[in-house]
């Protein structure tokens, strides 16, 4: 039982390793773009947010030695390049709906975003029907793609 309780753990905490996502305009008076590079609240993943269709997508465009070590372990994949977010749409306002893929755990999971400020972003990804859920705040660092 203690294994499935830290499996999950690191299923939720997974979560958040490189969650960030898109969300609506602020307002029309005041559009804010959510492309950029932003950081998760570690800074040790920083994603690119950029169109992708009608969609957002968000790519590593940076990794710290640690977390490009976690991913390679898993998935057997380059973290710096990799596609993380996917299909992320506009919801209702200022949350966007789409799917971020863990490397560190080889799994993707659904996600929502809340779009807090200009500069900052409400990462939330839930598990067992939406009981258990964690979010954290990402940073932008460069408004410009990088």
């Amino acid at each position: 039982m203690n294994s499935c309780r830290k499996r999950f753990a690191r299923i939720v905490a997974g979560l958040f390793l490189v969650g960030g996502s898109w969300a609506g305009e602020a307002s029309a008076a005041e559009p804010m773009s959510f492309e950029g590079v932003w950081r998760n609240p570690r800074d040790n993943v920083h994603l690119e947010l950029r169109p992708c269709g009608t969609y957002l997508c968000g790519y590593v465009v940076w990794a710290s030695e640690a977390a490009k070590k976690s991913a390679r372990r898993v998935s057997k994949t380059e973290l710096v390049g990799k596609q993380l977010m996917r299909d992320f749409s506009p919801g209702d306002g200022r949350v966007g709906h789409g799917k971020v893929f863990v490397p560190d755990l080889g799994m993707t999971f659904s996600g929502t975003a809340e779009r807090l400020d200009a500069n900052t972003i409400k990462a939330k990804g839930c598990v067992v029907g939406n009981l258990i859920c964690k979010s954290q705040l990402w940073t932008r660092i460069d408004r410009s793609p990088a």
